[in-house]
């Protein structure tokens, strides 16, 4: 979408969007635009903003926009065509940028800097690089903190008949992003393969399925993309985000992941976790940001429906790299859901030893997604700049608005969780305890067992330069049971976290551990109970095994099964036990991105003392078959096929396919109405790749009835070597 064909349709204080009549913004002393008559008078005949130089000394070639894209505290050039020679001891030309509606030196928001006797300069650079006759090569240095948008720029001329600027021209607007390349940008990083990772990269890997059966799926960032940028903008100017705030990295993403759900503000997208998507587009069905972010500016704002934490998370992952700031897309296994901060997770089972799912109001996550961003943060303590932990998926207000962070990850791993912004909550998701309770006939609780090491098993990021993923648990965390990790908890809790008063049980002697293979939907799958016997007597041991479907949520949706198991174990030997579970049980209660969970509760009859244990399975999708026909050269073409074969004794209805490949292709959908037991689908594509380097096609099926069947091509694009 155009920049220029939303102008006007928002009226706002805090836009860039918006302008007003420029020959209002100053004194009448100003006169009218047009050359200036005299043969002694100095004109501006004509400038030249050297888009594709400029471009690619910021390194913001990439992006398929028409204007000149500069980044903070580099110069860049400006060539001004005069209807004589410059004479600089006697001419003064002066250089005027302005964004939002009211410029205004004191905000920030109208810069003017000079070339010639008299020169002047302010918080924004002007040299003279050159002179050839009547052309002058002029170079400008945007601050290092100054706002980040879309400029307007003016040229003006003082002689001794006045003052005189040149036309509106909205071919010679000019975007001025942060700067990771720059040490004196507050988003500086200081290395080039995390610069061309966390900013320059347009396709990424986002993982999901559980900790010990890690899955993923790939997603188009596309930050670079036509339209995106402005999209960004115009994000920022619907949810009146103040002009003089946007040069401040730490204000525009806390306010990013707030405008970017829906909650409280109409922003950019609406969070759906009950599996109806039917006035929507399902979660599991998107493949990456621009589509995205294009509706929702060119509906008039409309939040766009639907999104879970892995689309939040891959749009405000675009929404940060199109605008210069570094980021990146975490994953957390067992996330807690700790909206009371308490730092506990309740599980309770009834009296005969079943889950009791009414009692049970906390849930863990068995992923859940959100980002970093990497900053200076002069408001803290230098240790604590770097990456930032960001969440725009809403689950609790910060401020007022449904939003989380930046918080410092290194000050969430040395459990500093007083300091801003939300890093209690974080540090929460990460480290809370869950605590295993029984309800005895009369409803009371006791507790059973605590489990220090469940929740925050892993945190992953993308791998640089691979679709792997890096594991960086030790980023936010000390080792689980280390003195390190028990002393930051002490310290967390005399900072701001709740203390952990509660009585742990009795030890048993006994440990249990459910042990289970990811499969595919449809399988059926083996359970094993490893109960392992620390005592020096034989122990007898009952158990209770409950089966549920739950969203990866951790909200339940149906029980399926409640078997009971016993075993006699002898002294310092361990035994196995195993429950075998068939795909009918389960299939019939599968909901949106549905896995098993299996919680266990045993009672050791020597001792008298309980335990429990819980472990999910994931459910894998089955296949979706990609192959290219073809060789990847540019202005060849290449013919991709995407097949589809429906393995299950049930008809699919209401089939989305979406194709999608940043630099290769716009976002194709194709619908089928229906794909029925047995049969196969396939869609062919045409592309013809118009640059060099490493690209990925990738494509999700998606329906009602089985969500997020993806797969992905990643392949190099060469020159042609018939071609000089």
């Amino acid at each position: 979408m155009s920049f220029n064909n939303v102008i006007g349709r928002i009226s706002l204080a805090n836009s860039n969007s918006q302008e007003s009549n420029i020959l209002d913004e100053f004194s009448d002393a100003w006169k009218p635009r047009g050359p200036l008559d005299g043969a002694a008078g100095l004109n501006v005949v004509s400038f030249d903003m050297c888009v594709e130089d400029n471009r690619k000394k910021h390194y913001t070639d990439k992006y398929k926009n028409s204007s000149l894209i500069v980044r903070r505290n580099k110069e860049f050039n400006i060539i001004i065509n005069l209807n004589r020679d410059f004479n600089a001891e006697q001419d003064m030309v002066q250089l005027e940028f302005m964004i939002g509606s009211s410029p205004n030196a004191k905000k920030s928001t109208y810069i003017n800097v000079s070339i010639g006797k008299m020169k002047q300069n302010g918080r924004w650079k002007c040299r003279v690089v050159e002179t050839k006759a009547n052309a002058v090569t002029v170079g400008i240095t945007p601050d290092a903190s100054c706002i980040i948008g879309r400029f307007r720029i003016f040229i003006a001329v003082i002689t001794d008949l006045g003052k005189q600027r040149t036309p509106r021209n909205p071919n010679t607007d000019f975007y001025v992003l942060f700067n990771p390349w720059d040490t004196e940008d507050q988003v500086y990083m200081d290395n080039e393969e995390d610069r061309q990772e966390y900013v320059m990269n347009d396709v990424g890997t986002i993982f999901n399925g559980d900790y010990k059966d890690i899955t993923s799926r790939s997603w188009n960032f596309g930050q670079f993309e036509e339209g995106i940028l402005d999209a960004c903008l115009l994000i920022m100017d619907n949810g009146k985000v103040p002009l003089m705030y946007r040069g401040n990295v730490i204000e525009v993403v806390r306010q990013g992941s707030a405008l970017l759900n829906a909650q409280d503000d109409k922003g950019v997208l609406v969070g759906n976790w009950s599996g109806d998507y039917s006035d929507g587009t399902a979660p599991t069905a998107w493949t990456g940001s621009p589509e995205i972010m294009l509706k929702y500016v060119n509906e008039g704002y409309e939040p766009v429906r639907f999104a879970q934490c892995w689309v939040f998370s891959g749009v405000m992952n675009t929404f940060s790299r199109c605008l210069g700031i570094p980021a990146r897309v975490i994953t957390t296994y067992h996330s807690a859901v700790d909206n009371t901060g308490n730092l506990k997770t309740d599980i309770v089972v009834d009296k005969d030893g079943n889950w009791d799912q009414s009692r049970t109001k906390d849930s863990i996550w068995n992923f859940h997604i959100w980002n970093e961003v990497y900053m200076k943060r002069p408001d803290l303590l230098e240790k604590f700049s770097g990456w930032q932990a960001i969440d725009c998926t809403p689950q609790e207000t910060s401020d007022g608005l449904y939003r989380c962070g930046p918080a410092s990850v290194n000050a969430i791993k040395e459990g500093e969780v007083s300091y801003p912004f939300d890093a209690k909550f974080v540090f929460a998701e990460i480290n809370s305890d869950v605590i295993y309770y029984k309800a005895d006939m009369y409803g009371n609780l006791k507790i059973i067992r605590v489990d220090t090491v469940y929740v925050g098993k892993l945190i992953l990021t993308q791998k640089k330069d691979s679709s792997d993923y890096e594991d960086i648990t030790t980023n936010y965390k000390y080792p689980e049971g280390s003195l390190k990790e028990r002393e930051i908890m002490q310290f967390a809790e005399q900072h701001g976290a709740p203390s952990r008063d509660y009585l742990t049980p009795p030890e048993s002697g006994v440990d249990i551990e459910l042990q289970a293979d990811a499969i595919k939907i449809g399988e059926n799958l083996q359970l094993t109970l490893n109960i392992k016997n620390q005592t020096k007597q034989t122990c007898t041991l009952s158990a209770v095994i409950t089966g549920c479907v739950v969203y990866y949520t951790g909200i339940s949706s149906k029980t399926f099964m409640s078997e009971e198991k016993s075993a006699t174990v002898e002294a310092s030997t361990t035994e196995s036990l195993t429950i075998d579970v068939t795909a009918s049980e389960y299939m019939p209660y599968l909901v949106d991105k549905s896995n098993l969970l299996f919680v266990v509760y045993g009672q050791v009859e020597e001792s008298d003392t309980s335990l429990s244990t819980m472990r999910v399975v994931s459910l894998l999708p089955p296949e979706l078959t990609m192959k290219m026909t073809g060789s990847p050269q540019i202005g060849k073409e290449l013919v991709v096929s995407v097949e589809f074969l429906n393995p299950y004794n049930f008809t699919m209805k209401d089939v989305q396919l979406r194709v999608d490949g940043p630099g290769l292709i716009p976002t194709k959908l194709k619908k089928y109405s229906q794909i029925l037991p047995g049969a196969s689908v396939m869609y062919r594509l045409l592309l013809i790749p118009q640059s060099l380097g490493k690209k990925v096609l990738m494509a999700c099926l998606d329906c009602p009835q089985l969500r997020q069947v993806t797969n992905k091509l990643e392949f190099e694009v060469v020159q042609d070597p018939n071609t000089e």
